[in-house]
């Protein structure tokens, strides 16, 4: 991430602390290059190696606390206004600093509910408590994962526009899949295609290798987060791949399906397409439903309850989830409420958040039917950020 979205991203932190009502947030951390805190690349642009803090205050002031050795970096980084090195601890100049601008909320890098707010581990835990030991700081911490849900949610217009690329980008791949597939070659065999394409264009991965992309053809695949097998497509199969790239810092996140005709067949069986066009109207109704102010699981229910009023089972996850710097990226889920799920299908949705809609289904005999799209919210509803598949691909034999 430039130096300038850094900055960008600060100043929208600063938006929100105030909007939040919090007057502090602080990144407390330590050898990020072992246990890297989810925010460090959005916020700061480079590794901290000793006990370092990292704070945005509702002000606008930038402070960052760090070891003498890496006082230098942290100027040539040029992403915060003040720069307060250290030689033995920084337990004097946090608390010095503290005392200075005296917040009575201070957000910090923990969460119950959310990953990418949590990355305190419980030893800087113990030792950011020993910090603040006999001052009235200790309990005025509070988790920092509102301020992190916004600040990764609300998508700038230059955050879209590369997320935009990267899904053009991504559907060029899908299409030359497309032009791959045939009987006879595997999901390993059409994983390796599309690794080809990702590794001569310079792309990255939008998550690990090894299940990047999914591959799924036929009946009784792996499951959802599976990486592909010596399974051979096959006529009569339908074929799922789930797949994204990393592009200057921003992920895509896609899915598409296709029908492999069996010989003498111009177009797939009548229960293949009453499947596919489910999933696809499903996606629609989902899409209509989701608006500023939204509650999550009320647009999960749309898709959910759609699909199950047509006979099929109800998938087995959430219906949808942000993306951004991460595939999966920001706090508000749409899921149904589960307890795995936490607070996060409980929360409302904001403008120019941006989201998956996923849902799947089981034709049986066939396969799996999905299809992923990446939508961004606006005042009065959603973009659709990759043009949705409208009719399932069709191999020929």
């Amino acid at each position: 991430m430039n130096k300038e979205m850094i900055l960008e991203k600060q100043r929208q932190a600063v938006d929100i602390l105030n909007e939040k009502g919090i007057d502090m947030w602080m990144t407390f951390v330590r050898e990020t290059g072992n246990i890297k805190d989810p925010m460090i690349d959005m916020i700061v642009g480079t590794n901290a190696t000793w006990h370092s803090a990292f704070i945005i205050t509702k002000t606008g002031k930038t402070i960052a606390i760090v070891g003498s050795l890496e006082e230098a970096n942290m100027k040539i980084v040029g992403t915060y206004q003040t720069i307060i090195p250290y030689l033995k601890s920084v337990k004097e100049d946090l608390l010095k600093t503290l005392e200075e601008i005296n917040p009575n909320k201070i957000a910090v890098n923990f969460s119950r509910n959310s990953s990418l707010a949590d990355g305190l581990t419980h030893g800087m835990y113990l030792e950011l408590m020993d910090i603040l030991e006999g001052t009235p700081y200790a309990d005025r911490l509070i988790s920092s994962e509102e301020i992190i849900a916004a600040l990764r949610g609300r998508k700038s217009e230059a955050e879209l526009a590369i997320m935009k690329e990267a899904i053009v980008k991504t559907l060029e791949i899908f299409d030359e899949v497309t032009g791959f597939i045939r009987p006879g070659v595997t999901e390993k065999e059409i994983a390796e295609f599309v690794f080809g394409k990702v590794e001569e264009r310079g792309y990255g991965y939008a998550w690990e290798k090894e299940y990047c992309p999914s591959v799924f053809t036929g009946p009784d695949t792996a499951g959802a987060h599976a990486g592909p097998t010596d399974k051979k497509v096959e006529p009569g199969h339908v074929i799922n791949m789930d797949f994204g790239i990393k592009y200057k810092g921003y992920c895509s996140d896609l899915q598409r399906t296709w029908y492999v005709l069996r010989p003498g067949e111009t177009e797939p069986p009548e229960e293949v397409l009453r499947g596919f066009n489910v999933i696809r109207d499903s996606i629609q109704l989902a899409a209509k439903a989701i608006k500023p102010g939204a509650v999550a699981w009320e647009v999960d229910a749309v898709a959910r309850n759609y699909i199950t009023s047509h006979g099929y089972e109800e998938y087995p996850h959430g219906l949808g989830h942000q993306v951004g710097r991460l595939a999966h990226d920001g706090g508000a889920l749409l899921a149904p409420k589960w307890e795995r799920y936490g607070n996060l299908p409980y929360m409302t949705l904001e403008e120019s958040q941006v989201f998956t809609i996923e849902p799947r289904l089981t034709i049986e005999g066939y396969g799996i039917a999905t299809m992923e799209e990446e939508v961004v919210i606006r005042k009065d509803g959603v973009e659709f950020l990759s043009p949705p598949q409208t009719e399932i691909y069709l191999i020929k034999p």
